[in-house]
């Protein structure tokens, strides 16, 4: 009946890591994988065998148990590769929805978001990696006119803000998790001797990021509600997921995220997992959401304030009361490894509250030495498997072909252009040379012309005269006119 979900809630330093380590172990030991992430690094310490601890005596002692101190199998994931197997995702399995909510886009910037996803989908274009989907925003950004005649408004304000989100995403570490090889489903629901394999996702990184991290595990429950398939009421789980510091997952989420998680939760039990949620406060998670949560552990929550005050008692009110038990006082006053329990019966009615104390884990309490997590990582099912990045044929190397042939044809018209203006200009200045050669030839003959028109005149001028000179002389001497004739 693990699959019918939980929740374990307390104040800071009560006891829920351990909690969760015990519930763990409890899985593991009957065969049931887990996923869980490992926000502080303390859970890696369920790898090795437990002993050695005067207060886990001491609780045990009281408890009149035996421990049988043991440690269980495991696989370190790490979406940085850093200190675990590499932990990837696609672009397109994340979705334009969860992307949205990653990068905080509103309701007009995740439709553009959604119609470059369209756009790549009629084009056949993988969308893989951050490069890939950076590309498409340019892309989409540069053709903006042509793609809202055929998909729908796109501005170029809202791909600015998807390339700014994108970006700082990027800034973050983004580009290790999105890529290939993308995780296997089937790697996550293994087992070695008998023994579930607890999957732990080193977070302590990541939890700085926390609108990755929560939307993250989201993506992978969503994964394993879409993968599955139905499998009806199981004598166990096939997985039980633990989604730690749940409150990131629900801060500021749009309605529609919600509604989101509520229908998974509502519907993958159906598909053999369970889903445990872990925070401070109740209140924390959406009432849609706490109503699918029938197995609750509570730790202790402190009333300080009368806020606080007001969250013990929404807290006592989510359990089935036991006459025996005035709950809201007993919230304050539980101490560390002590929690208040509420299960659902085989009739799926939940049990009266209850307290009780947490037995210790057979596990190692706190971290293990980085000597002991690399041979753990060295040794695992998937060694070797995620290390090695795969960047085949995608959305990037589609569209710089397509921007390379572009910017050819435009180089090259602009080279075609560049030419015919030189041609232009040397024909201009050919015609100019031209007319300026042909008017000095003008000049030329004419001046020619008056030359010789001047030789001939003064030629024939000086004859004239001459001529007119010797009759004089000579009409005096021969006799010819009369003097009245000079004048």
């Amino acid at each position: 009946m693990a699959n019918r979900h939980g929740v374990i809630t307390g104040a800071t330093g009560t006891g829920k890591t351990v909690t969760l380590q015990k519930l763990a172990e409890g899985f593991s030991s009957r065969g049931v994988p887990v996923f869980m992430a490992d926000i502080k690094g303390d859970l890696t310490g369920v790898t090795q065998p437990g002993g050695g601890n005067a207060k886990i005596d001491a609780r045990n002692e009281l408890l009149g148990i035996t421990p049988a101190f043991e440690g269980f199998p495991a696989t370190i994931w790490d979406v940085f590769g850093k200190n675990g197997h590499p932990l990837r995702a696609t672009v397109s399995e994340m979705g334009p929805l969860l992307l949205s909510r990653l990068l905080q886009l509103n309701d007009t910037q995740e439709g553009v978001l959604s119609i470059a996803f369209k756009y790549a989908d009629d084009n056949g274009m993988l969308l893989l990696d951050l490069k890939d989907l950076q590309a498409l925003m340019t892309w989409v950004g540069q053709n903006a006119q042509e793609l809202t005649l055929q998909y729908g408004n796109v501005s170029s304000a809202s791909v600015g803000a998807i390339q700014r989100g994108l970006l700082q995403i990027d800034e973050q570490g983004g580009d290790h998790f999105f890529g290939e090889p993308a995780v296997k489903l089937e790697d996550f629901m293994q087992t070695v001797g008998g023994k579930g394999v607890l999957n732990l996702l080193a977070a302590d990184q990541l939890i700085n990021a926390p609108k990755l991290y929560s939307t993250f595990l989201l993506w992978l429950l969503s994964e394993l509600f879409e993968s599955l398939p139905e499998a009806g009421d199981l004598e166990k789980p096939k997985l039980v997921f633990f989604f730690d510091e749940a409150h990131l997952l629900f801060s500021d989420a749009p309605q529609a995220l919600v509604d989101k998680v509520e229908q998974v939760v509502r519907l993958i039990r159906s598909k053999g997992v369970g889903v445990y949620f872990v925070t401070q406060n109740p209140a924390d998670i959406p009432e849609k959401v706490l109503a699918q949560l029938g197995n609750r552990m509570q730790h202790a929550l402190r009333a300080y304030t009368p806020q606080e005050q007001k969250g013990v008692r929404a807290a006592a009110s989510s359990f089935r009361v036991n006459p025996k038990l005035d709950t809201e006082t007993v919230i304050t006053e539980l101490g560390v490894g002590e929690v208040l329990v509420s299960t659902l019966d085989e009739k799926g009615v939940p049990t009266m509250v209850d307290r009780a104390f947490v037995v210790p884990p057979s596990g190692q309490i706190g971290p293990i030495t980085p000597e002991q997590r690399a041979a753990l990582i060295a040794n695992s099912l998937v060694a070797g498997v995620y290390e090695n990045v795969i960047d085949r044929e995608s959305a990037y190397e589609m569209l710089k072909v397509a921007a390379d042939a572009r910017f050819a044809e435009q180089q090259r018209q602009a080279e075609a252009e560049a030419a015919a203006k030189v041609a232009e200009e040397q024909a201009k200045a050919e015609a100019k040379a031209a007319r300026s050669s042909g008017s000095s030839r003008s000049d030329s003959v004419v001046e020619a012309v008056v030359k010789s028109a001047a030789r001939s005149a003064s030629s024939s001028i000086g004859r004239q005269i001459g001529n007119s000179i010797v009759r004089g002389v000579l009409g005096s001497i021969f006799g010819g006119k009369s003097k009245s004739s000079w004048f």
